[in-house]
């Protein structure tokens, strides 16, 4: 790509956003990059992008901006603005771009909000696409993810070279907040999957199998599944490290849990899971990845599976 095309600007470089900058850098694109906590940032300086010191400057310094922090008062807040603990105001994305410019938030956030955060852009003469994405800290490595956009389709259009840089399906599903739909409607698989994963393992631990040898031959079986073959293997070693932390996922099923209410929507299944994950959190295990839900299950059945390592 022609360096002159596309100043980018990235906002969230944790366990997603790193390496999904890192790629539109990989890509050729200039890109100005924010962080709360500039460290987390400095693989990215070392690889080329500029700092700036808040949403505002990275925006100023952009004409697309992408954003992947955790929660929806963080996008609120570094959207929109805000004010500090002494009422300064502090400044967000959307009074930094210039017009014409486009906001991509790939956070995965409340419908609603990506409804008024492209409402509010729309009055500024701003763009703005709600772009969520899937496929775990691996695909965000590997440029594999699967992008699910929200917002105009011709806007969404104009940045394929972008999405083509981090993901491997980019799909359009509608209007503001459509794209934060569709990962609702993915993270209640990831929670159903993420529970069938732990109890098989469970299961099969009780029974006496040997891990490895049974997750070999489920993994390729009809109950194969992404989850399967990418946490089995670590719930198998020990490896509680987060791709996708706790916490985020909870979040994520209070968002869905509060949809489904509006919709008069009956979702049995995520709301027991939403409840085994309130059991996990309530352990300790907020930050560590989704994987260890088989913890809280194996407390119940008085397993020790943290000893368990074939």
């Amino acid at each position: 790509m022609n360096h002159d095309k596309k100043r980018i600007g990235w906002i969230g470089t944790g366990i997603m956003g790193g390496g999904m900058c890192a790629n539109l850098l990989k890509a050729g694109f200039p890109i100005t990059v924010y962080n709360r906590t500039r460290s987390k940032a400095q693989p990215l300086l070392q690889q080329g992008a500029v700092w700036a010191d808040s949403p505002f400057e990275v925006a100023r310094n952009a004409d697309v901006v992408f954003l992947m922090v955790g929660y929806p008062e963080d996008v609120r807040q570094v959207v929109l603005g805000h004010l500090d603990e002494v009422g300064k105001k502090i400044y967000g994305v959307i009074d930094g771009l210039k017009e014409g410019g486009i906001l991509v938030d790939m956070t995965t956030s409340r419908p609603e909000l990506a409804v008024v955060i492209a409402e509010e852009c729309e009055v500024r003469k701003i763009h703005a696409l709600d772009a969520p994405v899937t496929g775990g800290d691996v695909g965000a490595k590997n440029g594999t993810l699967s992008i699910m956009i929200g917002g105009d389709p011709a806007v969404a259009e104009s940045l394929q070279d972008c999405f083509a840089a981090m993901g491997k399906t980019v799909a359009y599903q509608g209007g503001p907040g459509a794209g934060q739909h569709a990962k609702m409607s993915n993270q209640i698989l990831i929670a159903a999957n993420m529970c069938g994963v732990c109890e098989s393992l469970l299961y099969a631990y009780r029974a006496g199998l040997d891990l490895e040898k049974v997750s070999r031959s489920l993994a390729q079986g009809a109950g194969g599944s992404w989850a399967y073959s990418n946490m089995g293997s670590r719930i198998i070693a020990g490896d509680f490290e987060p791709g996708f932390y706790v916490e985020h996922l909870l979040k994520d099923m209070s968002i869905i849990l509060d949809e489904a209410r509006r919709m008069q929507l009956a979702l049995p299944g995520v709301a027991l899971v939403n409840q085994l994950y309130l059991a996990l959190s309530a352990q300790g295990h907020s930050r560590s990845g989704t994987q260890s839900l088989v913890l809280a299950l194996a407390q119940i059945n008085n397993i020790e599976w943290e000893t368990k390592r074939n």
